[in-house]
C-alpha cells in the first residue's frame, strides 16, 4: 500500500488505467474522474506499456485488467512487486473469475478485485475505500481498529463496523465499503444532513441519503428535523448511542 499525498495534481490520487480495449479504458477514465480526490494520469494497452508508464508517471494506483495481449495483469503485478520497481497499488478490474487468478491477485497484493461487468457505484465505493486506507496510513501509528479495517477484519465474533447489513445482505445499490465510509464520517461529524454527508464522503447527495436512511431503518441512526424560515424541515442524522 503506497502512502503520502498522491504527489502532484493538488494531492489527488494519481491513477493509471491498464486495459487493452480503448472504449473500456475511456469508460473507466470517466468513472474515476467523477470521484473526488482522484485523477487519471495515463492509459496503457499492454503489460509492457503498463510497466513503462508506471515507472515514468509514478501513479499511486493502477486499474489493472488481467487479460492483456502480452503479459497478464497478474504478471504485471508480480513485476511491479519486485525490488526496485515503482511503489504503486493495483486494483484489479477484469472478467477473470477463476479461483487461481483471484488467489494470485491476493498474493500479489492487489488492494481489491472487481469482476466485469460492474456498475459505477461499485467502482466508486472501492475507490472511496482505497482513499480511506491511504488516509489511515498517512495519519501514522494506526490503532488496532484501523488495522482491522485495512485488512478487512475485526474482533472475533464481532460484526464489522464497516458492513452494516439487513437480513444478511445489503439493499440493492448499497455497498459495505460506502456504508462504512458514511458511518465513519457521520460519527466524526456528530450530526449531519444528507448534503453535508455527501460533501464529507464524496458520494452524491442521493447516495448519501440512502445510506443514512438505511442506518435509520436498522436503528443505527436517528433523525432530527430542523425547521427553517421557509420550505421543508431539514433532516439531520446522528448515530444512536449504542453505536
Amino acid at each position: 500500500m503506497t502512502s503520502g499525498n498522491g504527489g502532484e495534481d493538488g494531492g489527488a490520487i494519481r491513477v493509471l488505467i491498464v486495459d487493452d480495449d480503448f472504449m473500456v479504458a475511456q469508460v473507466h477514465r470517466r468513472l474515476v474522474e467523477r470521484v473526488p480526490g482522484f485523477t487519471v494520469v495515463g492509459e496503457a494497452r499492454t503489460g509492457a506499456e503498463a510497466l513503462r508508464s508506471a515507472a515514468e508517471l509514478r501513479p499511486d494506483l493502477l486499474l489493472l485488467d488481467v487479460y492483456l495481449p502480452d503479459l497478464s495483469g497478474i504478471e504485471v503485478l508480480r513485476r511491479l512487486r519486485r525490488g526496485g520497481g515503482p511503489d504503486v497499488d493495483a486494483l484489479i478490474i477484469t472478467a477473470a473469475r477463476d479461483v487461481a487468478t483471484v488467489r494470485q491477485a491476493l498474493h500479489g497484493g492487489a488492494v481489491h478485485y472487481i469482476i466485469k461487468p460492474f456498475d459505477a457505484e461499485t467502482l466508486r465505493s472501492r475507490l472511496d475505500g482505497y482513499r480511506e486506507m491511504r488516509r489511515v496510513l498517512d495519519d501514522g501509528a494506526p490503532r488496532q481498529a484501523d488495522v482491522d479495517r485495512l485488512f478487512g477484519g475485526g474482533a472475533p465474533g464481532a460484526p464489522a463496523a464497516t458492513a452494516p447489513q439487513v437480513g444478511g445482505h445489503m439493499p440493492k445499490g448499497l455497498t459495505p465499503e460506502s456504508a462504512g465510509l458514511v458511518e465513519r464520517e457521520l460519527r466524526r461529524a456528530g450530526e449531519a444532513s444528507a448534503s453535508e454527508c455527501a460533501e464529507l464522503t464524496g458520494l452524491s447527495r442521493v447516495s448519501a441519503r440512502r445510506y443514512l436512511e438505511f442506518f435509520v431503518q436498522e436503528g443505527k441512526a436517528e433523525v432530527r428535523l430542523r425547521y427553517g424560515t421557509a420550505g421543508r424541515p431539514e433532516r439531520r442524522y446522528r448515530l444512536t448511542d449504542r453505536n
